[in-house]
Formats: C-alpha cells, structure tokens, sequence
C-alpha cells in the first residue's frame, strides 16, 4: 500500500509538472515573430533597397531602443514622455536621412510605417480576442435529459410508454 501511494505521487507529480512546463509561453517566440513581421512590414512600406535595409535597421534598432528607455523613464509622466519621444524623433530624422536619402517624405514614413504597424497588432489582438471569446460561447450546450424532452404535456406529468 505504501508503494501504491509513493507510485501515485510520483505520477501525479510527472503530470502536473508537464502540464505546467507546456503551459508556459515560449521564450520570447512571439516577440520574434512579431519583430521579424514588422521588419518585413516597414522594409516594404518604405521600399528598401538591401543595401538601404542593411543600414536602416541598425539605426531603427537604437531609435526604438531609446524610445522603451523613454518609456521606462518616465512611466507615471505622459506629457514628459511625449515631449522625449518628440525629442528623439527629431534627433534621428537626421540618422534617418543619411540612410533612406535627403527625401523627407520618405524619412516621415518611417514613423508613420511604424504607426500603421501598431494599428494592425492592435487590430490584430482585438479580432483574436474576440473571436476567442466567440468560441467560448458557441461551445455546445449538453443535452438535456430525456425526461426534460418527453415532458411536453400541461400538467407535468411523465408520460409513461409502454414496455416493448
């Protein structure tokens, strides 16, 4: 009896623990995914050329990184933290100048590509909660037991068929 009890816990133990490393998130996957779709995204908005892309991304690189920096700075500051982002933004328009050409137009897609991308994650996220929360509800209903269907008559009374 003692083994039967120490096999138990040693399964139960087995199992609990694969359903919680299965659980957890993959390490960082999605953010992956998420970076190499917004590269894909913003070197066809804003058309680069390998040569162009090679030099950009670097540069995009350290522009974002400066922005969660901002962001981490000033946390509980909104306007203190638009006035940052506004700061750094005008800052690497330059840096963006030098890689994509002299042509404004071009370098103010970079932050507007970068805007559009954010709408569609957001958008994104949105459609797959909602449809994850519509699944939920159109899950089926259990059936109901036969008595509750054979009880169509008034005065609630079974109806009783005979034996066959």
């Amino acid at each position: 009896m003692k083994k039967m009890k120490k096999l138990y816990t040693l399964l139960l133990f087995l199992f609990f623990h694969s359903y919680f490393c299965l659980a957890q998130p993959p390490d960082g996957n999605d953010d992956n995914r998420v970076q190499v779709v917004k590269m894909a995204y913003m070197t066809q908005e804003l058309n680069l050329s390998p040569q162009e892309a090679q030099n950009f991304w670097p540069v995009y690189n350290n522009y974002t990184n400066e922005i969660k920096q901002a962001r981490s700075q000033y946390a509980n500051d909104e306007v203190a933290y638009e006035k940052k982002v506004v700061e750094i933004k005008e800052r690497y328009q330059g840096n963006f100048k030098k890689v994509l050409g002299s042509n404004t137009q071009r370098v103010n897609k970079v932050y507007t590509s970068e805007r559009q991308f954010k709408d569609l994650l957001r958008t994104e996220q949105k459609n797959r909660q909602q449809n994850s929360q519509k699944k939920q509800f159109q899950q089926p209903q259990p059936q109901k037991n036969n008595a509750n269907k054979n009880n169509n008559n008034k005065g609630g009374v079974k109806k009783q068929h005979p034996p066959k």
